[in-house]
């Protein structure tokens, strides 16, 4: 089994550079997002690093009924649509139900299964049979092992499937990061990401998601050193006006430190000396 996923100009597996996948928590304003898109491929193209931009049309498990959830599948799609063709980089959208997955995959280089769904068959396969290749995050109930029966059912269905940690579920409204999942995952036969925003979130706190923004490098260096082959990050350009996961998002600064981090890193790893 080939752990190795093509995403158009590149690759993500084992024996690859890392991959980036970075951008909005949702889909607001198409400007901004375009800007955004802009910005962060800049700062990955100048270290060398592959990109590849997400952002949700729609967050359809936010903690209130008053949340903002995004523009919705046929705007959304249309502003994704625009980041791709101006920008030249592949784009990233999740979907939350079966009907979705044709539509978006027509716009979109790669699908996701957000955790809450991971071992829902129909969507899974419904993503599967797109034939694009889809992330699966794992749910925060789910031992990381298990994450191979996800990714057999896309796998089955035509799809092309990666595994993404993203925390486990420690007594009621906070997550902790087992790194040994990182490791476990890997009975996926999928390239393994790590999402360190979502990691470090602080679910239900009062009607809303929490975090603890300061441990999303500490977390993402400790991923790439057990050898992660792409991050997942949240970046916005007011990161406490996000109207989703403010708490755990970036600012583009902190963004283009954390990347100058994981280079540093992987470059000791490898036995090389930074120039």
């Amino acid at each position: 089994m080939n752990p190795r996923v093509d995403l158009g100009p590149f690759a993500v597996g084992p024996g690859e550079p890392l991959v980036v996948f970075a951008g909005l928590c949702v889909l607001e304003d198409e400007g901004d997002a375009v800007a955004l898109a802009r910005d962060l491929r800049d700062r990955c193209a100048a270290r060398g690093l592959p990109f590849v931009f997400k952002a949700s049309f729609d967050k359809a498990n936010r903690t209130s009924l008053e949340s903002f959830r995004g523009p919705g599948l046929t705007r959304g799609l249309a502003m994704l649509r625009r980041v791709r063709a101006e920008l030249g980089v592949p784009v990233l959208t999740d979907i939350h139900a079966p009907e979705q997955a044709e539509a978006a995959a027509e716009v979109v280089d790669v699908l996701q299964v957000p955790a809450f769904l991971c071992r829902q068959t129909d969507l899974l396969t419904a993503a599967g049979r797109t034939g694009k290749p889809v992330n699966l995050k794992k749910g925060q109930f789910l031992p990381p092992g298990d994450m191979r029966f996800a990714a057999e059912k896309v796998r089955a269905a035509g799809g092309r499937p990666l595994v993404c940690e993203r925390g486990t579920s420690f007594g009621h409204g906070d997550l902790v990061v087992d790194l040994r999942s990182l490791v476990w995952l890997r009975a996926a036969g999928a390239p393994v990401l790590y999402d360190a925003t979502h990691s470090v979130q602080q679910p239900g706190a009062g009607g809303h998601t929490g975090g603890l923004r300061e441990m999303v490098a500490p977390l993402a260096r400790a991923a790439v050193a057990v050898g992660v082959d792409g991050l997942y990050l949240e970046v916005h350009p007011q990161p406490d006006r996000a109207p989703s996961d403010a708490r755990n998002t970036l600012d583009p600064e902190a963004f283009g430190g954390l990347l100058d981090q994981v280079i540093a890193l992987r470059q000791a790893l490898a036995g090389d000396r930074p120039r």
